[in-house]
């Protein structure tokens, strides 16, 4: 005998359509919570997932340049922390150079030396402010600073020569004659003067650095803000959605089987 197919009612079959169409809405929705995002791939909205992505790309390499404008600040403050340790050295220098004036001539020689050593730490102390191979203090130094994420919006430093030669001081010879000591404190005058200038110019940029530092987290925060506003689920609407989803389910499973008990029962009729 012949198995006769299995025909549904058309209140089954539209009861089992609509909770189908439930279930499907519910699994979405579990997955929102789940994750948290209402979307989360080109599928569920192709202009919002790829803007969002393009967002939090941008916000990456933004954070890139970030760290590498930290590492760029940590050169400049290495650069002043040896201006101003010469700067401490060439008082010091200075302060021999005073003594030597109204001292002896075995004692000026004695002072003489000093101060000619001072001079070759001074040396020794520029070549040393370098951070992560760059030295401002030297005339080869040099860094650029990268702004923005295709490069185009850079600050470059150039370094300057801070050692003895470079800020005109020289050894000192013969302190026995008043007038070499006069030259050389008119030095280490100079040498100030000059090393006040550059720290100034090294405070400037330090400002930009750090002025561009501030601005590019704050673009960093705005990117990720925006990406999250365009896929970021509200729990609460979600919360809500799967309450009434679940309602729904139950209602609808529940109706199903109301329409298979009123078949069974014209069935009995047979």
């Amino acid at each position: 005998m012949a198995m006769q197919p299995i025909t549904l009612t058309s209140g089954m079959r539209a009861n089992l359509v609509s909770l189908q169409n439930t279930n499907s809405l519910l699994e979405n929705t579990q997955k929102r919570l789940a994750s948290g995002k209402k979307v989360n791939s080109a599928l569920d909205d192709p202009v919002a997932y790829f803007t969002a992505v393009a967002h939090e790309q941008r916000a990456s390499d933004l954070a890139s340049r970030k760290d590498e404008m930290s590492e760029a600040v940590q050169t400049v403050k290495a650069a002043d922390a040896g201006i101003q340790s010469i700067n401490t050295l060439i008082a010091a220098a200075k302060s021999l150079a005073q003594s030597a004036l109204s001292a002896g001539s075995t004692t000026a020689g004695t002072l003489m030396a000093q101060y000619n050593e001072v001079l070759n730490q001074i040396d020794t102390m520029a070549e040393d402010s370098g951070y992560k191979g760059v030295n401002l203090l030297s005339d080869t130094g040099a860094l650029t600073v990268y702004f923005n994420e295709d490069g185009s919006s850079t600050l470059a430093l150039a370094g300057f020569d801070a050692s003895t030669a470079g800020l005109t001081m020289t050894q000192a010879t013969d302190w026995s004659d008043p007038d070499n000591i006069q030259d050389a404190m008119t030095e280490l005058d100079a040498a100030k003067v000059e090393l006040r200038t550059r720290s100034s110019e090294l405070s400037n940029n330090l400002s930009i650095i750090t002025a561009r530092q501030e601005f590019t987290q704050g673009m960093i925060n705005v990117l990720k803000d925006g990406a999250a506003g365009l896929t970021n689920a509200d729990m609460n609407e979600e919360g809500a959605n799967m309450l009434m989803l679940q309602t729904r389910q139950a209602l609808g499973t529940q109706s199903l089987s109301l329409a298979s008990q009123a078949a069974q029962s014209v069935l009995r009729l047979f």
